[in-house]
C-alpha cells in the first residue's frame, strides 16, 4: 500500500509502508479502495476539524484549501486533519477569496485554476487586504512565467502538480514556521516587573505566583508575538477567538480580557505600563526590543 491521497494524477504516490499502522482507519480504507470517487455535489466551501493531535495540547492551526476538484480537496482535507489542523475547503475563487478575507486562517492553498476568480487574483486580493497572510499556490502551470508572477503576487510558496503529500505538510509547515511561529514556542514573555512561564500559566512577581488562564494566555501571547505594535480588536477577535474580520461584533470580550490581564502584568493597573492602549489603533505589548 501506498501513502496516497486519492486516485488523481496531480497527487504524486509516495510510499511510506512503514507508516500504514500510523493512519487512521477511514483514510487507509479510502487508500486501500483506490481513491474518493469525485462527489456529483459539494457546496462551495466546507468545514473540517481535526481532534485534538495526540500528546499536545498546542492550538490547532487553521488552514483554507481553496481547489475545484474535488479529489484533491478531500485528500488534501484527510491528510492535513490526520495531521492536526483545522481545515475549511472552498472549490472556486469567489468563495475562496471571502473565507480569506475573514482573517481566520493561518495560511491558505490556493490553486490558480479556479472558477468563477483565477487564484493569481484572489491572491492579490488577499495581499491588498492583508500583506501577512501566508500563501501557498498549487498549479500545474509549471512555467518560469507563471512561477514569476505568483511570487511576485506575494506567495510565499509555489508547488507544481503532481505533488508529492509528504512535501507538501513539510513545505506548510515550513512557511508557517517562517511567516507565523507557534505561539506555544514562546516558552516565557519578560515584562516589566514579571515574568511569564506560558506553558504553566502563571508569572511572577518576586515572590508571588500569578495564575493565568488558558485564554488570557493565549491573548498575551499572540500579543507577545506582535510586540510593540498595536493589535486592533478585530485582530485579536480573528486570530485568538476565530470571528471573522469584517463581521461588526458587538462583544466586550476582548476589553474583559484586557482588564483581567492588567490586573495580573501591572503593579499599577490604573497606570499601565506592559500593556497599553493606542487609541483608536488597539493594545500594545510593551517589550524590550
Amino acid at each position: 500500500m501506498q501513502w496516497s491521497v486519492v486516485s488523481e494524477s496531480a497527487i504524486r504516490h509516495d510510499s511510506v509502508n512503514d507508516r500504514q499502522s500510523a493512519l487512521p482507519a477511514v483514510y487507509l480504507s479510502r487508500t486501500a479502495s483506490g481513491g474518493i470517487p469525485a462527489a456529483p455535489f459539494l457546496p462551495t466551501f466546507y468545514k473540517f476539524t481535526a481532534a485534538p493531535c495526540y500528546g499536545t495540547t498546542m492550538t490547532r492551526r487553521r488552514l483554507l484549501i481553496v481547489e475545484d476538484e474535488t479529489s484533491i480537496s478531500t485528500g488534501l482535507t484527510d491528510v492535513f486533519v490526520y495531521h492536526g489542523y483545522d481545515v475549511e475547503v472552498a472549490a472556486d475563487g469567489e468563495s475562496g477569496l471571502r473565507l480569506a478575507l475573514t482573517g481566520r486562517f493561518d495560511l491558505v492553498l490556493l490553486d490558480v485554476m479556479l472558477p468563477r476568480r483565477n487564484g493569481f487574483d484572489v491572491c492579490d486580493a488577499i495581499r491588498a487586504s492583508d500583506p501577512e497572510q501566508p500563501i501557498i499556490m498549487l498549479t500545474a502551470k509549471v512555467s518560469d512565467e507563471d512561477i514569476v508572477r505568483g511570487l511576485r503576487l506575494g506567495a510565499d510558496d509555489y508547488v507544481a502538480k503532481p505533488f508529492s503529500v509528504q512535501q507538501l505538510v513539510l513545505r506548510v509547515a515550513a512557511v508557517l514556521r517562517r511567516t507565523n511561529p507557534p505561539s506555544a514556542s514562546m516558552a516565557n514573555i519578560a515584562l516589566d516587573g514579571i515574568d511569564i512561564d506560558t506553558a504553566n500559566l502563571e508569572g511572577r512577581r518576586g515572590a508571588k505566583t500569578i495564575p493565568f488562564t488558558r485564554r488570557e494566555m493565549d491573548v498575551l501571547k499572540y500579543l507577545a508575538a506582535n510586540a510593540n505594535r498595536p493589535v486592533p480588536r478585530e485582530e485579536l477577535l480573528a486570530k485568538v477567538w476565530g470571528y471573522a474580520r469584517g463581521i461588526d461584533i458587538e462583544t466586550r470580550t476582548v476589553d474583559i480580557h484586557i482588564a483581567k490581564l492588567r490586573r495580573k502584568v501591572e503593579s499599577e493597573p490604573k497606570s499601565p505600563v506592559n500593556l497599553t492602549t493606542v487609541r483608536g489603533a488597539g493594545y500594545r505589548l510593551n517589550m524590550p526590543a
